[in-house]
């Protein structure tokens, strides 16, 4: 039986716009917080739409950067594989230009804060708005064997935000609802229990946030897809494989090449590419080069050789010294627990718990 639709409520955040906190702050007072779930090989849109995002805000505000492990366990998963990605995704992070001098970078599971202030916003939170959430009804809904995790880790999320103190989150489209979340959770807990938590702000993610599969260019090139498949490149892929990928990508009927995402989303997909790779932004123009798809193509494999090139040496130095990597992890790890202590302590205060 279908179920009928609710009507549409405006968020506890959007009713108390007037009572947060952070509306006038100093540039000291500004603190981002992000990270990338461990799930698969890193993609090229993993690249454009994050981590280069990461490098460049990175100079701008305070940032905590960390690879969340624990958001990995929500579904059946290999531990063996799980250990793997996750080093392979920080040591990326660090071969990007992550400086762990001006940044604070770690592996979510390793500081206990993230699970514990998860759990005391789970006693905030309520089971509607959960059930709510767009990747549980897609996902696990009405399937038996759906972890629990599975329908709580939005309450983590929002804990991996809040436990820093965060004033700013780069969100896209798809994780606008858990960002509403973790901001509802926020104002509630502090009229239930007092001005502990701080209200981040959304930031729009940039332009090129959204890299489509190469064979299916109506979807998100996915991490998450086998790791051989051929719409993704994954960011450590050779050059043989990157020209390979990209020469079969799905074009369009017809040979006009023009950025039109409805009309021509696999033309328009190389050009996305192509521009972010290369920094051009006028994309209309860039389409005006060229006169066949074979010609676009190439320069796509090009520009992405060129972009991972750099990328993939600075990689093999970092992986070839696995001591460094886990040193920046571990000093990560003692930073950001060092910053949450105090928001855990509050909130657990604020809760009743504790002489």
């Amino acid at each position: 039986m279908t179920q009928p639709t609710e009507p549409a409520q405006p968020t506890e955040a959007q009713r108390t716009e007037d009572q947060r906190t952070e509306d006038q702050r100093t540039e000291a007072e500004r603190l981002v917080v992000s990270g990338i779930k461990p799930t698969g090989r890193l993609t090229l849109g993993n690249y454009l739409g994050a981590l280069c995002r990461f490098v460049d805000v990175q100079h701008e505000v305070r940032c905590l950067f960390s690879v969340v492990d624990l958001h990995a366990l929500t579904v059946d998963h290999d531990p063996a594989r799980l250990r793997a990605l996750t080093r392979e995704a920080a040591t990326l992070y660090l071969a990007a230009g992550l400086d762990p001098s001006v940044c604070v970078l770690f592996r979510q599971g390793d500081v206990p804060a993230h699970a514990e202030l998860s759990y005391l916003l789970e006693c905030t939170a309520y089971v509607g708005e959960l059930g709510r959430m767009i990747q549980y009804k897609e996902k696990g809904r009405d399937r038996p064997q759906t972890r629990v995790s599975l329908f709580t880790y939005p309450v983590l999320m929002a804990a991996d935000i809040l436990a820093y103190r965060a004033t700013e989150v780069p969100v896209g489209d798809d994780q606008r609802q858990h960002l509403e979340l973790a901001r509802d959770l926020a104002v509630r807990f502090n009229q239930l229990y007092g001005p502990v938590l701080v209200v981040p702000e959304m930031t729009p993610a940039p332009v090129a946030a959204r890299v489509m599969d190469l064979q299916d260019p109506t979807r998100k090139m996915s991490k998450e897809d086998p790791d051989d498949a051929p719409g993704a490149i994954r960011l450590l892929d050779p050059p043989d494989v990157v020209r390979r990928k990209v020469m079969r990508a799905v074009t369009d009927s017809g040979t006009h090449v023009r950025h039109d995402v409805q009309a021509q989303p696999g033309v328009a997909n190389l050009l996305d590419i192509l521009g972010g790779c290369t920094g051009e932004t006028d994309l209309n123009a860039l389409a005006q080069r060229y006169a066949s798809y074979g010609s676009l193509k190439r320069d796509v494999v090009d520009a992405v050789v060129a972009l991972l090139t750099p990328l993939q040496k600075r990689y093999a130095d970092l992986a070839a010294n696995a001591g460094e990597v886990d040193a920046v992890l571990r000093r990560g790890a003692e930073r950001a627990t060092e910053i949450a202590a105090p928001t855990i302590t509050a909130a657990k205060r604020a809760l009743g718990l504790g002489g």
